[in-house]
Order: structure tokens, then sequence, then C-alpha cells
């Protein structure tokens, strides 16, 4: 057995990349959502303070719960001390105005927590869940491992300033990639405008409510196409905003962070700049779907001689718009021959793409088809075909 690699397509052109993209932020960073390739990054990898935007993990954790049945939309959830619209802690920061001893629906919270940012709408769950918020950040910590966050840390759920709230803008996206590919029926959420919230319990929290309704996503009123995800500001930490957009059947992830702008207005067009950089600049090119034959791989003790290779998703490359597929190499690496049994959806290799000799997208070759293999007397056949030569 040894280790095959089939070339699939070769053009050698070299030609120049794109000038990078200027920010005033101290992070950005943006991704096609499809091929995974990088489109700008600057200080992807640097550690900063996340604000608001860490409230997608605590969203991420109440959506495994959701989807694993032991929560619905409907239930109800307890307002404690701590979420109490009274305590110090959520006096200047973003809240839905909460009353301890009343109930929020799960809905309700989703939603507080997706437009009004509400702090203490994270800290109902974090109780709900784990019992306090600092059992809670036990958690967080374990699905960002999971997902392959490895340098994200966490303080709270809320995102207020805490020494131990530190996300890079890379994990940020890996976090709004697993969200918009994980729970479908729930993404829609992030592109709500405006929540009211009906179940104030204080004449304070009414009058409130009134002028507190609209999504601080300002990006979702002013590109067409953005439907999501989540800002985030602090004093310290600047404005930052994870984002995505969906245009002409192509959705670009984008991350800022530590943007010194006046508002959430001037974030909302720093980001649309960064995404539409994306769209002006880059375009994508479908290689493979699934089902299509990629390459037929040899099987030994196969009941087949061969196994049709294929992928389990799209394989797509983001390129340059001007160079189209100049410098592109797209290759098949697998074992020759593979090992009977195989079963259709097993991985039997990778396919890779470089462009002038730097990867810019992989995945995994999947079986098509189940090869069983052969009985005792037919390996014996087999062998001695071999070994004499016999094709």
């Amino acid at each position: 057995m040894k280790k095959k690699i089939f070339i699939l397509l070769l053009a050698l052109i070299t030609t120049s990349a794109h000038a990078d993209f200027s920010t005033r932020a101290k992070s950005a960073f943006l991704i096609d959502y499809d091929s995974g390739a990088e489109i700008v990054a600057k200080n992807a990898d640097t550690l900063m303070p996340p604000s608001s935007m860490i409230k997608l993990m605590t969203l991420a954790v109440l959506f495994d719960e959701i989807r694993a049945g032991n929560l619905t939309m409907n239930d109800r959830l307890p307002v404690s001390e701590n979420a109490d619209y009274n305590n110090p802690l959520w006096y200047p920061a973003s809240k839905i105005c909460l009353v301890a001893g009343q109930t929020i629906s799960v809905r309700d919270a989703i939603l507080g927590l997706i437009v009004l940012s509400g702090g203490d709408a994270s800290v109902v769950v974090a109780e709900k869940l784990a019992g306090s918020e600092s059992a809670f950040t036990e958690l967080m910590q374990k699905k960002a491992r999971e997902i392959g966050m490895t340098q994200s840390t966490f303080g709270n759920a809320s995102g207020l300033p805490n020494p131990n709230n530190l996300m890079t803008s890379r994990e940020l996206a890996i976090l709004a990639q697993h969200i918009i590919a994980d729970y479908p029926d729930l993404y829609p959420l992030f592109a709500t405008k405006r929540f009211k919230f009906d179940e104030y319990q204080s004449d304070w929290c009414r009058e409130w409510g009134r002028t507190h309704t609209m999504n601080y996503n300002k990006l979702l009123f002013t590109m067409s196409g953005a439907d999501g995800l989540k800002t985030g500001h602090t004093e310290d930490g600047g404005y930052g905003m994870v984002a995505s957009a969906k245009i002409g059947g192509r959705r670009l992830i984008g991350v800022i962070n530590g943007f010194n702008g006046k508002n959430h207005d001037a974030l909302a067009a720093e980001m649309k700049k960064l995404l539409e950089y994306g769209y002006a600049n880059t375009v994508n090119r479908t290689f493979y779907n699934p089902g299509d034959a990629v390459t037929e791989i040899p099987v030994w003790y196969g009941r087949q001689d061969t196994v049709t290779a294929t992928v389990a998703k799209p394989f797509v490359v983001t390129l340059p718009k001007s160079d189209g597929t100049t410098g592109v190499r797209v290759v098949a690496r697998f074992n020759d021959p593979v090992s009977a049994p195989v079963m259709a959806g097993d991985k039997i290799g990778e396919i890779i793409a470089t462009r002038n000799g730097t990867e810019i997208a992989r995945a995994d070759l999947i079986a098509q088809n189940t090869v069983k293999k052969v009985q005792f007397f037919g390996r014996v056949i087999k062998n001695i075909r071999v070994i004499f030569g016999i094709d």
C-alpha cells in the first residue's frame, strides 16, 4: 500500500495577489463560508476582549440544549437577583430590563440576547443551564474546544469586562461558522431587526423599553444580504462585530474588533466596507459537488476492483477575481489501494487545492459506494494472482 497523489487540475501561470484591505480596527478577519478561504487577516490570532460578541458562545451552548430536546422555545426561565435591572452591574450595560422573580421564555431570552444584547438574559441562561454564571463559563470553554477554538477563554456569559474574556477574530469566525452550519433553524433569528419585549414588570422598564427595540447590528439595515450576527462595545476595547452576509448565493463572514469609531453606525460602515471588499475582489470556483466522481481508487480484497471517491459537500475554492484559476493545482491524495471493506461515506483520502504553492482548500474524499470484502477463498485467489502477476 502506498500513498498516491493524482493531479486533477493544473494551471501554473503565476500572478500577483490583491492589495491588503485597510482598516482602523485593531483586528479584522474575513473568510468565505463555503471554502473557508481567508480573504483578509489583520491580527486575526491576537487575543482581545470580545465584549458582547462573547454572547455568541452563550447562545451556542443554549442552542445545544434546545437541539438536544432539553429546552423548548416556550419554556420559562427564572430571573434571579443577579439579573435584576436594579443590580448596579446593569446600570450602564445593555439589558432587556428584567426583574427578580419573573420568568422569561427561551425565545424572548434568545431575541433579547441577539437584538438588545441583554447581559441580564445571559445570566438567566447561564443560571438555568449550569446553576451559576461561573459554572456556565466551564460549559462555554468546553464548547469552544469542541469546535476548534483553542485559545478563547471565558470569565462570564455577558462579555462585561473580565480579564478572562479573551477571543481572537479567527476563533469568533469559527464560532459564527458553527452557528450558521449547525443551527439552520435558529440562525434566521440573528436577522431580527427589532424586538419588543412585552413582559416588563416595572413602570421604569416599560418606559425604558419604548426606546430600546432596535438591533445594535446596524449592518442589517444598511447592507442587502446581511443576516447576522452580533456586535459588542466596551470603553476600553472599542467596538467589535461578527457579521455575515449572503449575496448571489455566496456567504462571507467578517470579524472586526478594537474599532475606535463613534458609534454602531460607524462600526456597521466599516464592516460593510470589509464585506464589500471580499465580494468585489474574490470569486468562488466549485470544482466538485457531492456525488461527482473525483477519482476511482483501487480496493484491496474488494468485491469490486475500485471505489468511487466523491466529496461530502461542494469543494469550493476562493480566488482573486482577476486571476481565475491561474496558479491553481488540485490533487487527490489517497492510499493505493484502500483495504476492503469500504462503507459509503467512509473517508478514503483528501482533495487539496494549492495556488502558487500555497494551500487554499482541503476536504475529505469519501466513498460514494460500499465495497464489501471478498471471502477467504477469494482472498487466496487474489494473492495467487498477485504472486504470479496475473491481471
